[in-house]
């Protein structure tokens, strides 16, 4: 039984296919359209489906989108409507809702234009695709397939329990909103969830990081990650001030005050203008009191439900500090996080969630231990790409250790193997990677990514040496929790240890990822260190690059040093050019 899941009403557009309880393949549309994030989260762009991820998902199966049974769709509408008007032919949309002074005030003027949007998703899906992508889509109809709305925090919760290792855990959802709620409580047995409370809109920690967001000068429903960054920088000195913004009820409950934040904290900064300590101290003190916050929830939810394993999603479980501290000092032995936990796992939920009640399942079949669920490229078809885009190459002899020696000096490296990560994380299969031996390379690499300075960049580390280089360090495959740097390895990795002495780390083993661990474990027999500097292969505002010719073009426009892709090394060394080779194999066809 193939189930096909979409996130598709917010941002973070994605999609996944599971077959009989296994996944098969999941991606971000992003990937794909080279639009960050997919799209932006407006009622004007809610029609819009990640076609081309679903295209991905059905090619790996390889199936037309009429082989599948069903379809699970992570937003349900019906949570929503307005039940007087439910069966109405018609739903009014306005032309200037700003004239309307007196009525409607309470309601967003653009929810029928977005909930219309959601209602006629299978329409859109059956007849709305690309005609490049017609292969796999064309002659579908709505009837081939049975169409799912799943709740939005239940798609949650289910991408955070029914892949994680725990047979019982109790589940948080943390996310900016949903239908009705932005929080949620649940606790996992098995093949079953069951939700013991929520937190309903319009209260939202997410929406309240997202407000700050804007409030410093960044991209809502994109940037909070370097507010995270930034708050490193500040110290508390507005804690008071979100204390009384933020108020933590009984039985996990709270409420979020919808504060004028210009007459609170001042003018909005904007986009070019430079950073203050004000900036800092405002992230660190929302960091400061959103961390606080969360563990007073998870304290009750841990009294509730006395379980062992905690796991997590929504967007707010992607803040790695957050995360660490839940780790360190809740009363759960175990905090598993899914590598998608934001908007873009929710395919992965709601097809888990279809797939299971479908099939009647009573016992879990599926364990996520690894990320690498994008598309992969073969050698030859690498290869034949160079050869037609007159691309200098030369095939390696033995990948790990010449790229090893590149590394060790100090090159900065384009690494592109086998599957694209699902989620927002490079994590050894479309990465910039570096030494960490030279202070200098965090600012390099934040200049040819033209990143912000305050920005840091993060390690991969061979899982059996990470205790001996960061505190405490367990497995950590994903990079959602931080550690501190051991002091007396400080000195060997300067590039990775944040301000605060803290680096978001990655563990990798040989199971994982055999040729990004052999790699580490190479550059560590030439300089004793283990470690390797690991940031995402794109540029400022791109998503990570998917394609050969993606990893082409943002190699050749930026300013690094070499690009491994499969086998063959690319240098943009001027003695290893040699593009007139290839003038005779211009009949060559074109590949992706």
């Amino acid at each position: 039984m193939y189930t096909l899941g979409i996130n598709a009403v917010f941002h973070d557009s994605s999609a996944c296919i599971i077959k009989d309880g296994q996944l098969l393949a999941a991606a971000e549309d992003e990937r794909f359209t080279h639009i960050k994030h997919g799209k932006r989260p407006i009622p004007f762009n809610t029609y819009e489906i990640p076609f081309h991820a679903i295209d991905y998902c059905l090619k790996t199966a390889g199936i037309h989108l009429k082989d599948v049974d069903h379809i699970a769709y992570s937003f349900d509408p019906y949570l929503i409507i307005d039940k007087e008007n439910a069966n109405d032919a018609y739903c009014e949309i306005p032309f200037v809702p700003q004239a309307d002074s007196n009525t409607h005030q309470d309601k967003n003027p653009w929810e029928n234009l977005f909930i219309s949007a959601i209602l006629h998703a299978p329409a859109q899906l059956a007849d709305g695709w690309p005609h490049h992508l017609q292969n796999r889509f064309h002659g579908s109809k709505v009837t081939d397939w049975e169409w799912h709305f799943v709740n939005h925090h239940t798609a949650h919760a289910a991408s955070a329990f029914f892949p994680s290792p725990y047979h019982n855990a109790a589940i948080l959802t943390l996310d900016g909103r949903g239908e009705t709620s932005s929080t949620t409580y649940s606790i996992g047995n098995g093949t079953e969830m069951k939700k013991i409370s929520e937190v309903p809109l319009p209260h939202s920690l997410g929406l309240l990081y997202e407000r700050i967001t804007t409030h410093l000068g960044f991209l809502h429903s994109s940037d909070e990650y370097k507010v995270m960054a930034l708050a490193s920088y500040g110290n508390p000195v507005f804690a008071n001030d979100f204390r009384e913004i933020i108020n933590v009820k009984e039985n996990g409950n709270y409420t979020i005050e919808n504060e004028n934040l210009i007459e609170r904290f001042g003018p909005t900064r904007l986009k070019d203008e430079p950073f203050t300590s004000f900036h800092f101290d405002l992230a660190r003190s929302l960091q400061f009191v959103l961390e606080e916050t969360v563990l007073k929830l998870v304290d009750w939810l841990y009294e509730e439900t006395k379980q062992t394993n905690l796991v997590m999603a929504g967007g707010v479980a992607l803040n790695c500090v957050l995360n660490a501290r839940i780790r360190d000092l809740s009363k759960f032995e175990n905090v598993w996080v899914q590598p998608a936990a934001g908007d873009s796992g929710t395919a992965l939920g709601a097809a888990m969630f279809v797939d299971i009640n479908e099939r009647n399942v009573t016992e879990k079949e599926f364990v996520m231990d690894h990320a690498y669920w994008g598309p992969a490229y073969s050698d030859q078809e690498i290869e034949r790409f160079l050869k037609w885009a007159k691309v200098p190459y030369r095939k390696m002899e033995n990948v790990a250790e010449e790229t090893a020696q590149l590394l060790a000096e100090n090159q900065i490296i384009g690494w592109f193997q086998g599957r694209m990560e699902f989620g927002p994380r490079a994590l050894g299969s479309r990465s910039i990677l570096a030494s960490p031996i030279d202070p200098g390379m965090q600012s390099r690499l934040n200049e040819v990514k033209d990143r912000e300075d305050f920005r840091p960049v993060a390690p991969v580390v061979l899982q059996e040496d990470a205790h001996l280089w960061f505190k405490n360090a367990k497995e950590s495959p994903y990079m959602l929790f931080i550690y501190d740097v051991l002091d007396e390895k400080a000195d060997q990795i300067p590039a990775v240890k944040h301000t605060d002495g803290t680096a978001r780390i990655q563990t990798i083993n040989q199971q994982q990822h055999p040729e990004y661990y052999q790699l580490i474990k190479a550059f560590k027999e030439i300089t004793g260190v283990p470690v390797l500097v690991n940031t995402s292969f794109n540029t400022l505002g791109k998503p990570i690059v998917c394609t050969p010719r993606d990893a082409i073009e943002c190699f050749w426009t930026s300013p690094f040093d070499s690009l491994i892709i499969g086998s063959y090394l690319i240098t943009k060394h001027e003695d290893k050019k040699d593009i007139g080779r290839y003038s005779n194999l211009q009949k060559v066809a074109p590949f992706a």
